[in-house]
């Protein structure tokens, strides 16, 4: 089998920006967060981007949404993913105090969720060119590096993704992310490689393929068949982000145990209590995921009261597990 890293492996130049590798975290609503980000970077991403922002939200200063911007200096290579479907609520955003410290803007037009396309965000958009266009205008006028993750179309009746992607590029996105899912598909079957290749082959800016990525293999099968110029991790690097060292060959002694041993201690400087109960609960069940006999162990993880009680659960469940 082909090593990614002897054979894809790259830097990736996005407008200003050089990521030190071109494979990437996705944006996961409710799962990349700060503690999330500094993992991946630190196991070989090249960028990781916060869970999907309202754009609109920020507009209006609503605290729940600020909260999902939470950095800080130890952040490298801060990327923010924006979802909306109005051009001034993005170019506030973008331009306004929650966003100043992200050098990267990303448009959310991929998102499948009904509530969203119903409101004429996320994947609706691709329907749309037009007001597609007048979003990516609006961010550039920020100043900062922009990209887009999109579906190559709502059903495969109608498929866009050579269009759009000339679209974005036209409009002044510096990098394009396609899912190579359509939004009927949701989140399930495997990602058609044509739609990607057909969005490399109509554009000069960067194009990052995504959708199905969980294992080395993969993540090389998608490059051979897409000619992309990067991958992006989503599911796939919640349930390990020790496919980031292994994609980017960086050395790490880095155990499941280790990894949210660590994610425990960043949790609770960032979040109260609660907050990084619930986050450690989640990232632990991913990490269990596909292991046979675990039901046992998310009852335990789930009846934890407190932080003590959580680390204890946290070491007997993976030093058993991984042992």
């Amino acid at each position: 089998m082909k090593r990614f890293s002897e054979t894809y492996l790259n830097k990736l130049h996005i407008g200003s920006i050089t990521a030190d590798s071109n494979v990437l975290m996705a944006p996961l609503a409710g799962y990349t967060c700060y503690p999330f980000r500094r993992m991946c970077r630190a196991l070989g991403a090249g960028l990781c981007f916060t869970e999907m922002v309202s754009a609109n939200g920020l507009k209006y200063q609503d605290r729940a949404t600020a909260k999902l911007l939470y950095t800080d200096a130890e952040e490298t290579g801060k990327a923010v993913q924006l979802l909306g479907c109005v051009p001034s609520a993005f170019e506030a955003a973008c331009k306004g105090a929650y966003t100043a410290a992200f050098d990267m803007i990303d448009i959310n037009m991929g998102c499948p969720v009904p509530n969203i396309v119903k409101n004429g965000e996320g994947c609706a958009l691709t329907g749309n060119l037009p007001l597609a266009s007048k979003i990516i205008e609006a961010c550039r006028r920020s100043g900062k590096v922009v990209s887009v993750k999109f579906r190559p179309g709502m059903n495969r009746s109608n498929i866009v993704a050579a269009e759009f992607a000339r679209m974005c590029e036209d409009s002044g996105a510096d990098m394009i992310t396609v899912h190579g899912r359509t939004r009927d598909m949701m989140y399930d079957g495997e990602p058609v490689y044509e739609y990607i290749a057909a969005a490399k082959q109509s554009v000069h800016i960067p194009v990052i393929a995504n959708g199905g990525i969980d294992s080395e293999e993969a993540a090389v099968r998608m490059m051979e068949q897409t000619g992309a110029d990067g991958v992006m991790l989503a599911r796939g690097g919640f349930e390990n982000p020790l496919l980031f060292a292994a994609l980017t060959g960086t050395q790490t002694d880095a155990t499941k145990l280790s990894l949210i041993t660590e994610q425990l201690q960043i949790a609770r400087r960032c979040f109260d209590e609660l907050g990084a109960m619930e986050y450690i609960k989640k990232l632990a069940s991913y990490f269990m995921k596909k292991r046979p006999g675990t039901k046992v162990y998310k009852q335990a993880l789930y009846s934890c009261g407190n932080l003590p009680e959580l680390s204890a659960i946290l070491t007997q469940i993976f030093s058993e597990t991984e042992g």
